[in-house]
């Protein structure tokens, strides 16, 4: 069954990639309206692509093995033993096999310049301008839920950010089905979201 995952960076979208993800999210912060986040995630990800582009082997296998670390400390702090390379640490994949097969995710998403799977931006987008935005910035689409959902007209709008998504790169366009759309979602500053309520701090 094709899954989607979030990521705020190169290093959880790998991870996810790796553990079967068919598509990866920006996770932005969910339910705010405000698109700070997703932007912020989203160059996270291309700026380290990018990063990757210039990267030799030896410093890929680095980056890999830092990617994998995070499954070495859930598997510590799960059984309270160490890991080796025949350690059983995701499903039935050993710490040697995540290790390679990580860094050849990492040599794809360097020879491609993107990720491997279908990148939406998410988490915050409320407008057409934001939609057109996460596109620009490199995003292949956008999943919008209470954006929608909780405007003043959500079939308006919704129609609108299609439009936004399909013509990114027009701003008369964006321009032009932003008018009359009702009043936007009620947003949410960050900054007044306690930390242990952050949805996009869950997960590694």
């Amino acid at each position: 069954v094709p899954f989607v995952c979030g990521c705020r960076n190169l290093g959880e979208a790998t991870r996810r990639i790796w553990e079967g993800a068919a598509m990866i999210r920006t996770k932005g912060e969910a339910g705010t309206g405000n698109i700070i986040e997703a932007v912020r995630h989203q160059h996270m990800v291309t700026r380290m692509i990018s990063t990757l582009k210039t990267m030799p082997t030896v410093k890929i296998q680095k980056v890999a093995d830092a990617y994998c670390q995070s499954y070495i400390t859930s598997y510590k702090t799960l059984t309270d033993q160490n890991v080796d390379d025949k350690t059983i640490v995701f499903s039935s994949s050993t710490y040697g096999v995540l290790k390679k097969e990580v860094y050849d995710i990492l040599k794809e998403i360097k020879q491609l310049q993107r990720l491997p799977v279908v990148n939406f931006a998410a988490g915050g987008v409320a407008t057409p301008a934001d939609a057109a935005l996460m596109m620009q910035i490199g995003s292949d689409g956008v999943f919008v839920g209470s954006g929608i959902f909780k405007s003043k007209n959500p079939e308006k709008r919704a129609k609108a950010i299609v439009e936004a998504v399909a013509h990114f790169d027009e701003p008369e366009t964006i321009a032009d089905v932003s008018k009359n759309l009702g009043d936007a979602m009620l947003g949410i500053e960050i900054s007044s979201i306690p930390k242990d309520q952050l949805l996009q701090e869950r997960g590694w």
